[in-house]
């Protein structure tokens, strides 16, 4: 069989290397951009403490223009200007209208507080040994600048979860679209020769030259087979019936009909912690059909010589954060083999369509039986154990 799920794996982590690659790239990238913004921002800066130095120490007709090309021309990046205890003046500084003067002086003050803790002043000389102090902070623009990357990370992995629960649902769809027409199909093509059958040991049980013939009866048994074949496959194509059957008395049933079909160096044993008639919402022939593909399967790994114990258990039902009411009791079968049991690498890969380890296997057995507890009998199929060289317990757990 082609190994399409160690493929699936492979290139499920290709994009995420690349998802990688692309997210480190943006990140650079950014990086770079912030600090060319933020070099210019402190030339910016620079250049306005030389402004301030210029018009404070001279009287040229310059002062103007100065003052109008530098000192004004900076409406992006918070400037607060001290004398070294006092705050002088300040620009930029988001400030609230109308706001009281002892307010406002406490504002500028926290402002101040994170300037120097951002940057270092710069001296702004006034000669006589006094200076002024200008401090300032990134411009909004440098700060939504620092947050982009991660904006666009988080937008990136929100789409990227979108497009894959889009993705997984449309294969889900397509896959039940699959089963079902594959399942319609199988059923209709078995009726054909089934009503043929049936016509023909009509007629020989009616036939005095093989009205002693054991062949009749045999042939009624396989008749029977093939109906409870062709009924699975009828209740895989449509909504199946559950209702509530013995379950202890239906898993026998199930074992005794495989028991005679399967290596007689198997032994199967039934153990039970609950009462004689615990019943549970089943399709009788749907969960014969997955006890018989697992304990087929059990048999497989087992090579025909070992032992299955199914144990019939009740179990906590976990409430579900979707769950308004109080979830029904469950009931569960464990089916535990002594087989060579699974690779922990390999347990997310035994329900998968198309996985075996058999040369002419065709990996359906798990899959289908999975699909039938899950999603006709509203329960759940899963490993409970498994330990190499020692076997591999399987759970159903099914609904009151």
């Amino acid at each position: 069989m082609i190994p399409i799920y160690e493929k699936k794996t492979r290139i499920k982590i290709l994009v995420a290397i690349l998802a990688l690659f692309i997210g480190a790239a943006t990140i650079i990238y950014t990086n770079w951009l912030v600090k060319r913004v933020a070099a210019r921002e402190q030339q910016q800066i620079q250049l306005y403490a030389k402004a301030q130095e210029f018009i404070i120490n001279s009287e040229s007709d310059a002062n103007m223009f100065v003052f109008n090309e530098i000192i004004n021309a900076n409406a992006t990046i918070p400037v607060i200007l001290t004398d070294g205890k006092d705050i002088v003046g300040a620009k930029n500084v988001a400030m609230a209208p109308h706001l009281p003067e002892a307010d406002s002086l406490a504002r500028l003050r926290d402002e101040l507080r994170l300037m120097k803790q951002q940057h270092l002043p710069i001296v702004v000389k006034l000669g006589a040994g006094q200076n002024n102090y200008i401090y300032y902070r990134d411009s909004q623009l440098l700060r939504q600048l620092r947050l982009y990357p991660l904006v666009q990370l988080v937008v990136i992995g929100c789409l990227a979860v979108i497009a894959y629960l889009a993705f997984s649902s449309s294969r889900r769809a397509e896959q039940n679209r699959v089963w079902v027409g594959l399942a319609k199909e199988t059923a209709h093509q078995l009726g054909t020769p089934l009503s043929s059958l049936v016509g023909w040991q009509s007629y020989l049980r009616e036939s005095e030259r093989f009205k002693e013939e054991p062949i009749v009866e045999e042939l009624g048994k396989d008749i029977r087979r093939l109906e409870i074949i062709t009924e699975r496959f009828s209740n895989i194509g449509s909504v199946p019936v559950l209702k509530d059957e013995n379950l202890l008395q239906t898993t026998r049933n199930a074992i005794e009909y495989l028991q005679s079909r399967v290596s007689k160096k198997v032994a199967f044993k039934i153990e039970s912690d609950l009462p004689m008639d615990t019943p549970a919402r089943i399709n009788v022939p749907l969960f014969d059909w997955v006890i018989e593909n697992i304990c087929k399967n059990a048999v497989d790994a087992m090579e025909g010589r070992g032992s299955i114990t199914l144990h019939l258990r009740r179990v906590r039902t976990r409430r579900s954060w979707y769950r308004r009411a109080a979830p029904a009791r469950q009931v569960a079968v464990d089916i535990t083999d002594t087989g060579k049991g699974i690779p922990k690498n390999k347990l997310n890969n035994v329900f998968m369509p198309g996985y075996t380890t058999k040369r002419r296997g065709w990996g359906l057995g798990l899959a289908l039986a999975k699909r039938i507890i899950e999603n006709y009998h509203e329960g759940q199929l899963f490993v409970k154990w498994s330990e190499v060289g020692r076997g591999t317990t399987f759970r159903v757990v099914l609904n009151q």
